[in-house]
C-alpha cells in the first residue's frame, strides 16, 4: 500500500485551496477588509466628483479593487510570520520581558501579543505610534480573558508588532 505525503502539515501552514505553503487567511482577510474600507472612502469622494451616474458603479468597482489590493498587502505582511511560531515564541519568552508583571501568566499576555501581530497585519502601511489610539480604543473588545488594561498591555502589543518587522 502506497502512502501519500501530506500537504497540509501544520509547519507548512498550507493554503486551504491551493495547498501552497505559507497560507495566512487572517492576514489576507484583514487586509482585504481594510483595503475595501479604504477604497470605499476614496471612491465615494471620487464618485461624488464624477457625478451620480458614475458614483455607485465607481464605488462598487473601487471597493472590490481595494479589497483585492488590501488583501494582497495583508497577505504580504502575514507571510512574514506564522501565528503558530509567534505563539510558541511568546509562550517561551514572555516572562523575560521587562514589562511583564512578576507572576503574570501567558493567559494574560498571550492575547496582547496576538493583538500586536494581528494589528500589524491590519495596519500594514502604518507605524505603531500612528495607530496606538485606535489600538487602545479597541483593546477592550480584543483582550478576551486577559486581565490587563491597555496601560499594562501596550508595551507587549508593541513588542509583538515590532517582532513582525524584525523577527529575532
Amino acid at each position: 500500500m502506497e502512502t501519500k505525503k501530506r500537504l497540509d502539515t501544520p509547519e507548512r501552514n498550507p493554503d486551504p485551496i491551493t495547498k501552497a505553503p505559507g497560507s495566512h487567511p487572517v492576514g489576507t482577510g484583514v487586509g482585504a477588509a481594510a483595503g475595501g474600507a479604504a477604497a470605499m472612502g476614496a471612491t465615494v469622494a471620487a464618485g461624488a466628483a464624477l457625478g451620480t451616474s458614475v458614483g455607485p458603479v465607481g464605488t462598487a468597482i473601487g471597493a472590490a479593487v481595494g479589497a483585492v489590493v488590501g488583501g494582497l498587502a495583508g497577505k504580504g505582511i502575514a507571510e512574514h510570520f506564522d501565528p503558530t511560531i509567534e505563539e510558541a515564541y511568546w509562550r517561551e519568552n514572555y516572562a523575560s520581558r521587562p514589562y511583564v508583571t512578576p507572576g503574570a501568566s501567558i493567559y494574560d499576555y498571550g492575547p496582547v501579543y496576538r493583538y500586536g501581530w494581528e494589528s500589524r497585519s491590519r495596519y500594514s502601511d502604518k507605524r505603531f505610534e500612528e495607530v496606538e489610539k485606535d489600538l487602545e480604543r479597541d483593546w477592550g473588545r480584543a483582550k478576551g480573558k486577559s486581565r490587563l488594561t491597555w496601560a499594562q498591555a501596550q508595551a507587549a502589543s508593541r513588542d509583538a508588532w515590532n517582532r513582525i518587522d524584525r523577527p529575532e
